[in-house]
């Protein structure tokens, strides 16, 4: 193969000439990326608006205005019961049904307990009492007799008889006592009360 071969000097001054006659091409500009500009022009308006708020979540009730209500003591339920009786008037015996209210007045329910207030002070027959039903009351009995005496004379015991239907409207009776009745001749008549006790729960 053969060798380049090398130009003469006469050729060289011929060359040397044209290429001084040329003027160098200017170098082409390279076009920006439209995602340069883009982007930035449509990022700064993203960054500049503000943060759309999120849904605001319910708001706690606000606490009614006043004083908050006020809550009757159970005493209270208990007092405002129609007031126990010795001669209810037939079904005014509420918490009964009309038949058992008849056997109680009656006194065909069987007895299952008893006590005799005569010559005891009020307060001694006001606690003796209530110590007798709590104690009934506990094992459940229902029917019971309360002797107070007639009554006849300003005794203790017409005292007693005048006082004991009011005691068993009050409230630490009322919790125990579902019905009072005037007993039967046989069991002392107008001198005596049969009380019914409620059923525990």
């Amino acid at each position: 193969m053969a060798g380049k071969r090398r130009l003469s000097e006469a050729e060289l001054a011929l060359w040397q000439a044209v290429a001084s006659t040329v003027a160098p091409l200017k170098p082409k500009r390279k076009k920006r990326s439209p995602m340069k500009g883009g982007a930035a022009a449509v990022a700064a308006p993203a960054a500049l608006s503000p943060p759309t708020p999120s849904p605001p979540g319910k708001r706690p009730k606000s606490p009614p205005k006043g004083p908050p209500p006020v809550q009757k003591p159970a005493s209270s339920k208990i007092a405002a019961q129609p007031p126990l009786t010795p001669n209810p008037a037939p079904g005014a015996m509420p918490g009964i049904d009309k038949r058992q209210a008849e056997r109680f007045r009656r006194g065909q329910l069987p007895i299952e307990g008893k006590i005799d207030l005569h010559g005891r002070t009020q307060e001694e027959a006001h606690d003796a009492l209530l110590g007798f039903l709590q104690r009934a009351f506990a094992q459940e009995k229902r029917k019971l007799l309360v002797i107070t005496g007639k009554g006849m004379t300003q005794s203790k015991s017409g005292i007693l008889k005048a006082n004991v239907p009011r005691w068993l409207n009050e409230p630490v009776f009322r919790r125990l006592v579902l019905a009072i009745s005037q007993a039967r001749p046989e069991h002392g008549g107008e001198g005596a009360l049969y009380v019914l006790l409620k059923r525990r729960r």
